[in-house]
């Protein structure tokens, strides 16, 4: 299966950013599907090898400064040959004076050409970034995403198994709502997953008998987050009493989700187990194993070292 491409238009990259048009083209024909970019200094010097034709130009202090030392001429034939890439788009940094010539270029072959007052290098490290999670690869997984102490818990489990009630008795002890029942993960980089609510039922929660719930008027703006990185995952199951559940904590299990693993714990369900508190401790817990220091591992030591001073004796 071919993977899903996905694309942002050049309007929202505008407003985010907010560059100033220099170009007369129109931006609804333009979408970007690469989160690269690229400056073109050896584009301008003719050498195309490698070229990528789907990422944004970047035109620096370099670039306008080495146009600015070619003939009128040369600028033409040197930015045409650009533009006839149909690029995406041109962004002009630092505010700088963009020569005519680049200017008739974008206009001929309808590439939009910007201008931004922001340096190049942090113009760049922001576009780059803005780009990793909008064209991010994502899935929708049926779930709950909350914030717990800072830790970005993503709940699983069959339907009816109680994921939103335990959500809402996190929120109700101070913690925070990111998506109730779908939960839309991307992945921004190799190591870190984000999640969110699709926007049609974002800040809502289903509680069975009592129906929809809207969270950020119920318990205030502090009780909802728009997007959280992901953590830790926890299965929720109804109680088996032929299964074995893990009671020391030695091994890690993992869930694997856009091929990025992200530890796993499976917690079973049955009456008077009070899950939200045991959620929280869940969370602290790993977030102590991520600075370090595994409770299970400690206990394993003292085990072993009171063994071997008994042996000694």
């Amino acid at each position: 299966m071919a993977e899903q491409v996905f694309a942002v238009s050049i309007t929202e990259v505008m407003k985010e950013f907010r560059l100033k048009l220099i170009s007369n083209v129109n931006l609804d024909e333009h979408k970007i599907v690469c989160s690269e970019i690229n400056r073109p200094g050896l584009a301008m010097i003719g050498f195309y090898d490698f070229f990528d034709k789907d990422r944004i130009q970047i035109f620096g202090k370099a670039e306008i400064s080495y146009a600015n030392h070619m003939t009128s001429e040369e600028r033409k034939k040197t930015f045409d040959l650009l533009a006839k890439k149909k690029i995406p788009a041109v962004v002009v940094t630092r505010g700088q004076k963009i020569p005519s010539e680049l200017i008739d270029s974008c206009n001929k072959y309808k590439i939009p050409l910007f201008l931004t007052q922001t340096p190049t290098s942090r113009f760049s490290a922001a576009l780059i970034s803005y780009l990793n999670v909008e064209l991010a690869p994502r899935i929708t997984r049926h779930g709950v995403l909350v914030e717990v102490y800072g830790e970005g818990i993503l709940i699983l489990g069959e339907s009816g198994v109680g994921k939103s009630e335990t959500a809402i008795e996190l929120v109700k002890r101070g913690h925070r709502l990111v998506a109730d029942d779908a939960v839309e993960i991307k992945r921004v980089s190799d190591k870190t997953l984000v999640g969110s609510s699709p926007d049609i039922i974002r800040h809502f929660i289903e509680l069975r008998g009592i129906g929809i719930v809207d969270v950020r008027r119920i318990f205030g703006m502090g009780s909802i987050k728009e997007t959280e990185k992901i953590d830790l995952v926890i299965n929720l199951e109804v109680w088996n009493e032929k299964k074995y559940y893990d009671r020391l904590g030695l091994v890690t299990e993992y869930a694997e989700i856009l091929d990025i693993e992200v530890p796993c714990l499976n917690i079973p369900v049955r009456p008077g187990r009070n899950l939200a508190v045991v959620i929280e401790v869940a969370a602290m817990n790993n977030r102590q194993k991520r600075f370090g220091y595994n409770p299970a591992e400690e206990l394993n030591k003292r085990l072993q070292q009171k063994m071997s001073e008994e042996g000694a004796e």
